[in-house]
C-alpha cells in the first residue's frame, strides 16, 4: 500500500474517532458492514425537531481508512439533514468507484482521495456515510404520520 495512503494525517484522523463516542441516548442508530473486509461502522444520532444531526457518535470497527472517513463524517456531521448526507454518501461513492473526478463537498475527504485507487478499500470508507444516511432515512419514515 501507497505510504500517502496511510499517511500520519490519516492515522491522527482514524485515531480521532474516538472523538466521538457512541451515544447512549440516541434518537436512532444503524451500522453497516462490508462484506469484502469485514468492517463494521455503527452511527448513533441525535436529533433536533427538524430531523438534523444534533450530535453524532461512531463505532468503528475497521481499518485505517474506515475509520478516518468515519471521523470525517462525524467533524461535520451537526446540521446535516438526510437530504446532505445522502448526496455526500452518493456522491462518495461515485468519487470512489470513478463515476465522477470531483470530491464530494465534504471538508476532509480530501485526505482520503488516494483511496480510489484501492477499490478494495472502498467499502470500509463508505460505511459511516451509509449509516448515517439509513440512520436518517429510518427517523424520516418514524417521525412521518
Amino acid at each position: 500500500m501507497s505510504g500517502s495512503l496511510y499517511s500520519m494525517d490519516v492515522l491522527r484522523r482514524a485515531a480521532s474517532v474516538a472523538d466521538f463516542p457512541p451515544l447512549a441516548d440516541a434518537d436512532v442508530a444503524e451500522e453497516r458492514r462490508s462484506a469484502t473486509c469485514g468492517s463494521r461502522v455503527a452511527v448513533t444520532l441525535q436529533l433536533d425537531e427538524a430531523g438534523r444531526v444534533a450530535a453524532i457518535g461512531v463505532d468503528a470497527k475497521a481499518c485505517a481508512l474506515g475509520q478516518a472517513a468515519a471521523a470525517i463524517l462525524a467533524a461535520e456531521a451537526t446540521g446535516a439533514d438526510l437530504v446532505t448526507i445522502e448526496a455526500v454518501s452518493e456522491a462518495w461513492r461515485a468519487y470512489l468507484s470513478g463515476e465522477r473526478d470531483v470530491l464530494p463537498d465534504w471538508p476532509g475527504l480530501e485526505l482520503l482521495a488516494a483511496g480510489r485507487d484501492y477499490p478494495a478499500r472502498h467499502p470500509s470508507m463508505r460505511l459511516g456515510f451509509e449509516a448515517a444516511a439509513a440512520a436518517l432515512a429510518r427517523a424520516n419514515l418514524e417521525r412521518t404520520p
